[in-house]
């Protein structure tokens, strides 16, 4: 049996996230089972899984046996290119390649590198997450408080994400909103997949993107997509569904035509979805914050070569 105080760094989180991070490798059903049986008490009471905690509380947790589990590689110290920082937050340029965090089959990813790479930070968390194959802006909050804010503003579609894509063919100009219904799903193959859906379908989550032209050559048109949702390959499926699919997609792409181009002169072996705008308040002044990253070297080499 263990006793957690809770301190500044878990402040605000909510109950099943604080055990999720203290009985790392304890699956998340054993959790949550833990949880409704009563076993965990937070001052000595009864919790759910939503139970926001304070500061000083107390958290009794029950003991639990560990899954046998192969050894993982420690993840290497790694530091990315710093667009913003300050004592709240940070926010990087992701390569695309990289995994924002372990998992999946993944040994480890950005957070892991960054924790590896600053020691002395007493708190590091994923604001939100980017694909692997996609590049660019990643907040990172330094405190809980930072944390708890950007998510808050995240769900309540206060901030603004843009991203640059590169798609196959010649976008319709007229074609300015998508809104169409995404859906979740697991396929035959064991991985995740979304497709698009239907407003009355249960599982469907309301899916909105706006695009814009910014460039067209005789092979591509480059997009810059703002998206008001945030949905699991959001922009990735709303633009195949269109007819047109992200250059380089490896998951909803024209899988021959990205071979080719990966084999052939070009050599461009990624997908050309990169974040490039982020906008939000900042967490403690509320002060409006715009962060740019510019396009990877290898985008820019495709479109000079494309035109």
């Amino acid at each position: 049996m263990r006793r957690v105080t809770v301190d500044e760094g878990s402040a605000g989180q909510r109950l099943d996230n604080f055990l999720l991070r203290e009985l790392k490798g304890v699956p998340k059903t054993h959790v949550y089972r833990v949880i409704r049986a009563g076993e965990v008490r937070v001052n000595k009471g009864r919790a759910h899984a939503d139970t926001r905690l304070e500061i000083g509380d107390e958290v009794r947790i029950p003991p639990v046996r560990l899954p046998e589990r192969a050894t993982l590689p420690e993840a290497p110290a790694r530091e990315f290119p710093v667009i913003f920082e300050d004592e709240h937050l940070l926010v990087i340029d992701k390569p695309a390649g990289v995994a924002v965090h372990g998992g999946s089959g993944v040994s480890y990813g950005v957070i892991e590198a960054l924790r590896r790479s600053r020691p002395t930070a007493k708190f590091l968390e994923l604001v939100h997450r980017l694909d692997k194959e996609t590049s660019g802006l990643l907040m990172i909050a330094k405190k809980r408080s930072a944390l708890v804010a950007l998510q808050d503003q995240l769900r309540e579609r206060e901030t603004g994400k843009t991203y640059a894509a590169l798609v196959w063919g010649d976008w319709p100009a007229k074609l300015k909103v998508i809104d169409v219904p995404l859906v979740k799903f697991v396929g035959s193959d064991g991985e995740r997949w979304v497709r698009p859906g239907k407003l009355d379908e249960e599982d469907a989550k309301r899916s909105i993107s706006l695009v814009k032209v910014m460039q067209r050559t005789p092979q591509f048109s480059l997009l810059d997509v703002t998206i008001k949702t945030g949905r699991t390959h959001q922009i990735r499926v709303h633009l195949q569904q269109a007819g047109h699919s992200i250059v380089g997609d490896p998951k909803y792409g024209d899988f021959e035509r990205n071979r080719e181009l990966a084999r052939g002169p070009k050599k461009f072996d990624r997908m050309f979805l990169h974040a490039r705008r982020l906008q939000f308040q900042h967490p403690a002044t509320g002060e409006a914050v715009t962060c740019e990253a510019p396009l990877p070297e290898a985008c820019l080499v495709l479109l000079k070569v494309g035109s």
